[in-house]
Parts: C-alpha cells; structure tokens; sequence
C-alpha cells in the first residue's frame, strides 16, 4: 500500500508526499507572458499547505502558442527572471516547482472563457492540418520547417526553465493542443512522416521530448501530460496511449500525467468522481511507468483509494484546491498523518486544536460546497 503522505523520489527530486497541484490556466495577469504578481499570489499560497509539488499553468513556448494574449510564457530569456522569482518563492513553501510547456495549436487566439469568441486584436493559428475546433478559426497547416521550429523552441523553453530553476517540465500533450492535435486522427489528417500512421501522429511529441530530455540536466524529472482518449469515435484512444508512453519511457520520460478529452467538441465524457482515473491505471499497467491521476478527485479518502488499488502514483488536485487551499492539511488531519507534514508554525495550533474544527465548520463546509 502506498500512503498518500509517503515520499517518492524521481531522479534527483525527492517529491515529499504524492500530493500535487495541477496546472490551471488562469487566462490573464501574465504581462507579456510573464508571470506577475497575480501568479506568485495563486501558486504560493496552495503551496503553503504542503503539496509536495506546484505547477504553473500551461507556459507558451513561442507566443502564437498562448491560448489568449495574457496567458503565461517563456519563449524569451526576459522571461526567466520572473519565473526564476515564482520558483524561489515555491521552493521557500518547500514545494517542488514545476512548470507545463505548451504549444495550443488551434486553439490559440481565442479570448479569455468568461468573455468568449476569438483575441482582438489576435493572431494566425497553426495546427498539423487546416482543420479547426468547432467554432474556432480554421488554422494553417504547419510545414516542416515550422514544425522542427516548434521541437526547438520546446527546447529553448526547457533550458530557460532549468535556468529558473524549475525542479520538473511537463509537455503538454493533452486537452486538444498542438502535440494532442498530431497525435489524434481527427486533427491531423496530414500523408507525410509527421502524419498518417501511429509512428508519423506521435512522431512531434516523441522528438520534442527525446530532444528536451538531451538537453536538461539528469536530476531533473520529464513528465508528459496526455489525453488518454478523445472519448470520441475513431479518435486518439487509450490503447494508443498505451503504447505512446511505452515509447516515452524508453525515450527518458519519467512519470505521465493521464488526463483526456478536448481535442473535438463532439467528445462524450462520463463524468463522475475519479472518471479518468482508469486511463492512468491503463498505462500504469501497461508500461511499468509512474503516472499521475487527475479528474473529480475531490476527497482525502478517495485520493488514498486510488493509490491503495495501485491505479496511480501521485495524485494531481485543481479546483480543489481553489475550494480549499489548505487541502493538504485537511487531509493530514482527516488520515490521521499530521505527523507526516511541517505544518508552518504559524498555522500549528490552528490544524491542532478545537480552531481547526471551526475553520472547518464555518468556512470549509460552505466552500466545498460551491
């Protein structure tokens, strides 16, 4: 049985529970696609309660691949002492920083969710083929040349990363982005080597990370996040996925962030607490590979289940954490294992008394309902 407070050690980064923040795309306050203090806010005061690790929303690699104009990036060396000042201040929480690359695709120029419809002013979008997103610009296909701009500008973006001193990188392959987009069949329709067959549609994301993996150094943890299904007919599927991930690992890849969905709007997805808990467990089986579950995990218990069954590795929570920022502690307190966490001394005597008990009763109750 693994314990949700144990640690779990990845090359040269020791992660001190199994507990991490997932990213969330906060579609504003980056200046240029540097982080602000808007970033330092959100991501520090989750990692005050303990998760062993803190990753940033999806940092753009070049800036035609934000999703909107205030998304964060690091596509220039201006942009690692801002991010380098976000690791210091996660690293001081005793948090693992990590940081998620990416490259939106099609789904790039688009407003902010709560304001809809397409950037203005915003800017050509680019996909593996001229096939768009419902309701989207149709983008321009990528040729050649642009796609092996796009390998080393991921490159370029993980040196500056290690710079700053992130701890681990994750690519993200997953939710109807770019390397999403070449690896389903819906989205990438295209007859050349980067297309086509299993080998051609995984072939973007296989040579970006063999190429990341050469370029950082060999303590650092490479993660991959993936949609593990389109949940849509004929679409990129979990025994794929399978074999993906067998492949990244022989490529250095060191743990999967299993998550699915959004690469077509036709996409039928069974809701429900845990709902893509199974796809990790499917690569975890298949591979041998650690993998990270994501998805209406909500619950301390629920979170020590998946574990206990030996579905996943390391749990990955978002708007749980928005709910409750300290769901760490909470989980301590609930599991019994306070004793696995340094609960800051300024906050002790609250999660040890009868004062945790009102927190819970007058503020904790009323958010997790929300």
């Amino acid at each position: 049985m693994t314990d949700l407070f144990s640690p779990l050690k990845l090359r040269g980064v020791t992660f001190r529970n199994r507990i991490g923040v997932s990213p969330m795309c906060q579609y504003c306050c980056a200046d240029d696609g540097m982080p602000t203090d808007w970033h330092l806010a959100h991501l520090v005061s989750r990692a005050v309660a303990g998760p062993a690790m803190v990753m940033t929303e999806a940092a753009a690699v070049v800036p035609e691949g934000r999703i909107t104009p205030r998304d964060l990036g690091i596509w220039s060396d201006a942009h690692t002492a801002p991010h380098a000042r976000l690791v210091a201040a996660l690293a001081a929480m005793g948090t693992v920083p990590a940081i998620q690359l990416a490259h939106a695709g099609r789904k790039a120029s688009r407003n902010s969710p709560w304001v809809h419809g397409p950037a203005s002013p915003g800017w050509e979008t680019v996909a593996p083929s001229a096939a768009a997103f419902e309701g989207f610009d149709t983008p321009r296909a990528m040729s050649e040349a642009e796609i092996l701009a796009t390998i080393a500008a991921f490159v370029a973006a993980a040196k500056r990363s290690v710079t700053a001193g992130y701890k681990l990188i994750e690519l993200h392959a997953a939710h109807g982005y770019l390397m999403h987009q070449f690896l389903s069949p819906i989205s990438n329709q295209r007859n050349d080597g980067w297309g086509g067959d299993f080998d051609g549609r995984t072939r973007l994301l296989r040579e970006v990370a063999a190429a990341v993996r050469a370029a950082i150094p060999d303590e650092m943890v490479l993660c991959a996040r993936i949609s593990h299904t389109d949940w849509v007919e004929g679409g990129w599927d979990t025994a794929e996925s399978v074999m993906l991930c067998a492949r990244l690992k022989e490529l250095g890849v060191d743990i999967v962030d299993v998550s699915s969905g959004g690469l077509d709007a036709g996409q039928k997805i069974p809701l429900g607490p845990g709902y893509q808990v199974p796809g990790a467990e499917a690569v975890k089986q298949g591979t041998g590979i650690p993998v990270m579950a994501v998805g209406l995990i909500t619950e301390p218990a629920q979170a020590q289940a998946i574990l206990d069954a030996g579905q996943a590795d390391f749990i990955l929570l978002a708007r749980a954490f928005l709910r409750d920022p300290y769901w760490t502690l909470n989980a301590a307190v609930a599991l019994g294992r306070t004793d696995a966490l340094a609960i800051p001394p300024q906050y002790d005597r609250s999660w040890s008394t009868g004062v945790k008990l009102a927190i819970d009763k007058h503020i904790g109750e009323p958010m997790r309902a929300l």
